[in-house]
């Protein structure tokens, strides 16, 4: 039998539809009832690597960390035969049709709202063709994503036309948390989620959306057993991925899924290298994308829009304006840590997802480019805020976050004007008796493995160091 991805690559427009029923063994219904979306397996919105250059021919610097399981080994062996035999792929370019139509099979529906996603769409499946390198796994994986996307955009549109009651409700005071990856941010999400007076993007509504249902009723809801089954095979992709950036089903996920819809997001160029569609996302106009964010966070929350939201995403960053248009009582958290011991992880968290999906990496160029990304999203932090008002602001050290943090967290409620409650006191140390740190594991890397060091760091954070009175942390290894 042909694998799925196959059949949507090679088969006629009438039978490539056919792959995604295999992959997400999906009925067409409702968006609360029988729709199983095929979730994103894989993936990290944590940097991208727009470069054209051929990282497979820098065998000195290749990436040598997270070893491809033999499946995916045997898979692309197997494929690649076929491509010698002339079974090449369609280009991506080509298909464009096709993943509308396999996402209308998925679902039964097929209003996808608002045309000007498809320019974005466009845009990536070129680049794809054109810049990529991808393998035959990373192939499969495209297709999954790309599907998946659309399928819950569609699920998004019935949504709102089934109650459209839901986008009248109002989303009020939302907490944003920012700051760079491994400095707290996911802590600090997982907590602000205990308090009943807080509701959070949960990962399986992130990526397949609809009114939250009662507690009781998630764990029978196909959708949140197909999140389960995506973060398991997520997990066994990259074991170390849990000891990175813990995520379960249940549990709060970043917006990079709900901006994905918009086919303007970080995530889909930070797993292959389509500078093309970096360029061209760039240069977009975010408030139609944070305007459908917003909507579906009504259509998510409907059941108890007096909740107050609290939101994650490194991203938010360079669109603060347009967040803030969009959210104008919007309240902003943004996590501090010294660059350098965090670095390393998430260059190796990059360089490791980025091997699924194109073979051998180029560990020093990711260094650099995750030097230069990160660096420069924080000056634009500093540049963004002074434009905004700064009692919407609270800054939040790591220290603080690791050492009292449900401390750290009444003093930032006060800024704000929140109530902490005795219940959201409770069960907040109640879920750091639960999680203490390491629980999961440690991830360790060192800069030198991507070209990097303390002093070159310093230097190049220097700015955001001084400016937010970021202390520096002594040792050469990073652990987080």
């Amino acid at each position: 039998m042909r694998s799925p991805a196959a059949k949507l690559e090679n088969g006629p427009a009438s039978r490539r539809r056919a792959h995604v029923r295999i992959l997400s063994r999906s009925k067409p219904g409702t968006i609360t009832g029988r729709f199983r979306p095929i979730f994103i397996v894989g993936g990290c919105s944590r940097g991208r690597l727009g470069s054209t250059h051929d990282t497979r021919r820098c065998h000195d610097t290749l990436y040598e960390g997270m070893k491809t399981r033999l499946p995916i080994r045997i898979y692309n062996t197997a494929q690649r035969m076929l491509g010698a035999l002339g079974r090449a792929p369609a280009r991506f370019s080509d298909s464009e049709q096709s993943f509308l139509d396999a996402a209308c099979e998925v679902t039964g529906l097929s209003d996808f709202g608002d045309a000007r996603f498809r320019d974005g769409l466009r845009v990536l499946l070129h680049a794809y063709d054109a810049e990529a390198s991808l393998t035959p796994f990373g192939r499969s994986m495209v297709l999954q994503q790309i599907t998946g996307v659309l399928s819950a955009r569609l699920t998004v549109e019935a949504g709102w036309k089934t109650d459209p009651a839901v986008l009248d409700t109002k989303i009020e005071r939302p907490i944003f948390i920012l700051g760079l990856p491994r400095t707290g941010t996911t802590a600090m999400h997982f907590l602000l989620g205990q308090d009943p007076a807080n509701q959070v993007l949960e990962f399986w509504l992130a990526a397949a959306p609809g009114p939250r249902p009662p507690r009781d009723q998630w764990e029978a809801d196909p959708r949140f057993k197909g999140a389960v089954k995506a973060l398991k095979m997520m997990y066994w992709l990259d074991p170390d991925l849990r000891a990175i950036h813990l995520m379960t089903a249940d549990g709060p996920e970043e917006c990079r899924h709900l901006l994905m819809q918009s086919f303007t997001d970080d995530t889909f160029d930070s797993n292959a290298t389509v500078p093309s569609y970096t360029e061209w996302f760039r240069k977009q106009d975010m408030r139609p994308a944070y305007a459908r964010h917003r909507d579906i966070l009504k259509l998510i929350g409907s059941p108890t829009p007096e909740r107050r939201w609290v939101l994650k995403y490194p991203a938010h960053i360079r669109s603060l304006d347009r967040v803030l248009e969009i959210y104008p009582d919007a309240c902003f958290v943004q996590t501090h840590r010294d660059p350098g011991r965090v670095l390393p992880s998430l260059c190796s968290l990059v360089t490791g997802w980025r091997s699924l999906y194109e073979g051998g990496v180029d560990a020093h160029e990711v260094g650099s480019q995750q030097l230069e990304m990160w660096a420069s999203l924080m000056e634009t932090a500093i540049e963004k805020r002074r434009a905004a008002n700064p009692d919407q602001f609270y800054d939040l050290h790591f220290r603080d976050v690791v050492g009292d943090p449900v401390a750290a967290i009444g003093r930032m409620y006060e800024h704000f004007g929140f109530e902490l409650s005795d219940t959201a006191r409770r069960q907040m140390t109640d879920w750091i008796t639960q999680n203490p740190q390491g629980k999961h594991g440690s991830h360790r890397y060192t800069p030198e493995q991507f070209g990097l060091t303390d002093d070159v760091m310093a230097d190049r954070f220097s700015t955001y160091l001084d400016h937010f009175q970021v202390e520096r942390e002594t040792g050469s290894e990073s652990a987080v």
